[in-house]
C-alpha cells in the first residue's frame, strides 16, 4: 500500500464514507502477507517509498502471476523483473493494461491512479546496443518508481565525439546511470563531465577477457572520477532504485526537482 493510499482510506474513515470494519478487511495483510511460497511485504512502500517488486527469474510462471496479482490487489500495481516471454504472456491475460519490454525484460502494471512523473530527469545512458537489456532495465524501473527519464544510447568510448554531442543531455541530469560492459571505460568519462550523481553497471557484455563483466566492475571501482557509485554486474534495478532514492531525497530536502 502507497502511502497516499493510506491516507485517503483514513480520510474516508474519518468522514464516514467507509466503515471501519471495511478499512480493517483492506488493512488485513499488511505488514506482509503469507503464501505457500513466498510472504508479500506489503509494508515496503510505507517503510521505503516503493512497493516490493517481483524477481521473475527462478521463479514458475504460476508463482510470478500469483504474487503480481496479490501486488496489484494491494496497490493496483506491479513491477516485475528479469521476466520471460511466456511469464508476459500469462500476466497480460489477467492485466491487459501491463506494459511488457522484452528488451529489459520487465513487466509492469501502473497504478490508475499514478500520478505524473516529477523526480528527475535521470538520464540512462549505454555504452553500446549490447549493453541495453540492462540500461532498458534500469530505465522501465526508474519510470515505475514515479522518475523522468531520458536515455543516450551506443554512445561508447570508442567515439567519443557522441557523448560530448550530448551536452546538454548531460548537464540536464539529476542524476546519471552508465551502463557499459568491455573494459567499462565510459562511467568514468562522465564522471569527470557533469556535477549529478553518477551510477556505474557494469555489464557481462565482452569477449573473453572480460570475465563475464569482472573486468569492467573492477575497472569502474578503480575509477579515478570522485564520487562514481558503482553497482553489480548487471545490476540495472539496483542502478534505478538508487537514482530514484537520490531524487526523491533531494525533492524532499527541497533541492532540485
Amino acid at each position: 500500500m502507497r502511502p497516499e493510499q493510506l491516507e485517503a482510506l483514513l480520510a474516508d474513515v474519518a468522514a464516514g464514507r467507509v466503515a471501519p470494519a471495511a478499512a480493517v478487511e483492506r488493512l488485513r495483510h499488511l505488514p506482509f502477507e503469507d503464501l505457500p511460497f513466498a510472504r508479500i511485504d506489503h509494508h515496503r512502500a510505507l517503510r521505503q517509498g516503493h512497493p516490493e517488486v517481483v524477481f521473475c527469474e527462478g521463479k514458475s510462471l504460476e508463482q510470478v502471476v500469483a504474487i503480481c496479482a496479490r501486488l496489484a490487489a494491494a496497490t493496483g500495481s506491479f513491477l516485475g523483473t528479469r521476466a520471460t516471454e511466456p511469464t508476459a504472456a500469462a500476466l497480460r491475460e489477467q492485466f491487459p493494461r501491463m506494459h511488457w519490454d522484452p528488451l529489459g525484460r520487465t513487466v509492469w502494471l501502473p497504478a490508475e491512479d499514478a500520478p505524473e512523473p516529477s523526480a528527475g530527469p535521470l538520464l540512462v545512458v549505454s555504452a553500446g546496443t549490447s549493453d541495453l537489456p540492462v540500461a532498458e532495465e534500469a530505465a522501465v524501473t526508474a519510470e515505475a518508481f514515479g522518475l523522468r527519464v531520458e536515455r543516450l544510447v551506443d554512445v561508447g568510448v570508442a567515439g567519443i565525439h557522441r557523448l560530448l554531442a550530448a551536452d546538454a543531455a548531460l548537464e540536464r541530469a539529476r542524476v546519471v546511470i552508465v551502463v557499459a560492459g568491455m573494459e567499462g571505460a565510459l562511467p568514468s568519462v562522465v564522471g569527470g563531465l557533469v556535477a549529478a550523481p553518477v551510477i556505474a553497471v557494469p555489464t557481462s557484455v565482452g569477449y573473453g577477457a572480460a570475465f563475464g563483466g569482472l573486468a569492467a566492475l573492477l575497472g569502474m571501482l578503480n575509477s579515478c572520477a570522485a564520487g562514481l557509485t558503482v553497482v553489480n554486474i548487471d545490476n540495472g534495478f539496483g542502478a534505478a532504485v538508487a537514482a530514484s532514492r537520490i531524487c526523491s531525497g533531494a525533492r524532499a530536502a527541497g533541492g532540485r526537482p
